[in-house]
């Protein structure tokens, strides 16, 4: 079994900073990819940003430049510091990790969610 259990959401103004974060826990011999996604109201969930073992990263357009995504190996731990927030950037935020488990299966884990508010 594995956990993934985020942290860090909050309501915060327009031009902001937040840093989400994400620890993994559980039946884990190694993470591959890890990534945080999200989803607003009413609208479908989509990839924020994702990054790779070793280090490669990946963002949604609407991010690039705002956002960062890292991780600490060791920690099994993903990071996602968010600076010049936007109203429409206000949406539940996941947490996902593959993950090859004790049993030797890779499979895909999901957090709880977070949620990310940010006022005009």
């Amino acid at each position: 079994q594995v956990q993934l259990v985020e942290s860090g959401g909050d309501v915060v103004q327009a031009g902001g900073s937040l840093r989400l974060s994400c620890a993994a826990s559980g039946s884990i011999v190694s993470i591959r990819r890890m990534g945080w996604h999200r989803q607003a109201p009413g609208k479908q969930r989509e990839l924020v940003a994702v990054i790779s073992n070793g280090g490669s990263t990946n963002y949604a357009d609407s991010v690039k430049g705002r956002f960062t995504i890292s991780r600490d190996n060791a920690k099994n731990t993903v990071y996602l510091q968010m600076n010049g927030l936007k109203p429409e950037d206000t949406a539940v935020y996941y947490c996902n990790a593959e993950v090859l488990t004790r049993q030797y299966l890779w499979d895909d884990y999901w957090g709880q969610g977070t949620q990310v508010t940010v006022s005009s």
